[in-house]
């Protein structure tokens, strides 16, 4: 079980916030404003009974539950399919394989550029949606530490918001470079280190009415560079996109602590809303994805 409290996660932002100031991005009187908010927050009655227990899903039940709404608004994919497009657009077209396809997104717009299309997915439940968004994809039950496929197979791996999942990266990129070919290609999409640090972490509220969230751990971008060169996996682009900043932020009104808690257990980022200013100083600059590009090194290279 996870312990979340969410004084812990309000002052989690105020804390960064601060500590940014040391660099001189702010001045006394953000630091003043820091203090005085973080007075106020331990004052209040209703933050201070607002803690949970929450259970950590694995996979296969976190998208299990997922699978109904994956589809539905998502700002990651806003973010990852204009830089991972042009990446593929870039390449000849071929055999290509969907690593934890999940209801098909990337797969469909795999299929869409030509390509012989493959899926893997170690939950059932988007594979059905998969297989039916692309009925011409061949979509296979499996996990990415021993996929369906076999040796030198593949022209084309794509990976999308899936090894955040994996406690290692070494055995799913040894698994990529084997289904590849030589001088194949690999594209991963996924949550960047500095956003699961500061909780982002997908959530979903169980059968059972309590909230969990799904295995996520922290890889950093040391952890991709070691596994990829270990299996001759070679870096051609990363790529760190951020969330667009709006050109002229207004002023928003704080909502009331009893108001932002209502469904707090399970959006966390709701919160922000009573720290609109240490949150924006605590992530506006943050990453949220990583995207790279690695080609398998040709036989003989």
């Amino acid at each position: 079980m996870i312990y979340e409290h969410p004084l812990a996660y309000l002052l989690g932002l105020e804390g960064i916030a601060l500590l940014r100031s040391f660099t001189g991005q702010f001045d006394h009187g953000f630091v003043d404003s820091r203090i005085a908010e973080i007075r106020r927050l331990l004052d209040d009655e209703v933050l201070a009974n607002a803690a949970v227990e929450v259970s950590r899903v694995d996979t296969a039940e976190g998208y299990r539950i997922w699978s109904d709404t994956y589809d539905g608004p998502n700002g990651l994919f806003d973010i990852d399919e204009p830089v991972v497009g042009q990446i593929i657009d870039a390449l000849p077209v071929g055999v290509a394989l969907d690593a934890a396809c999940g209801t098909g997104r990337v797969a469909a717009s795999l299929a869409e550029r030509g390509h012989q299309l493959l899926g893997v997915d170690s939950s059932p439940d988007m594979l059905a949606r998969a297989r039916v968004r692309v009925p011409q994809g061949d979509f296979l039950l499996g996990d990415l530490h021993r996929l369906p496929v076999p040796d030198n197979a593949v022209d084309l791996v794509v990976c999308s918001l899936a090894l955040t999942h994996i406690p290692s990266l070494q055995p799913s990129m040894a698994e990529f470079a084997r289904v590849l070919r030589p001088g194949g290609h690999l594209v991963i999409s996924d949550m960047h280190p500095e956003g699961v640090m500061r909780g982002f972490v997908p959530p979903v509220r169980r059968a059972d009415g309590q909230p969990g969230r799904i295995a996520t751990y922290r890889h950093s971008i040391g952890d991709y560079m070691r596994a990829a060169l270990s299996v001759g996996l070679q870096v051609r682009r990363c790529e760190e996109p951020r969330l667009p900043k709006a050109e002229n932020p207004q002023p928003t009104e704080v909502p009331s602590t009893s108001e932002a808690i209502k469904a707090w257990d399970v959006w966390p980022w709701c919160l922000t809303g009573l720290v609109p200013e240490a949150a924006r100083a605590a992530n506006d600059d943050v990453p949220t994805m990583i995207i790279w590009h690695f080609q398998l090194t040709p036989a003989g290279c």
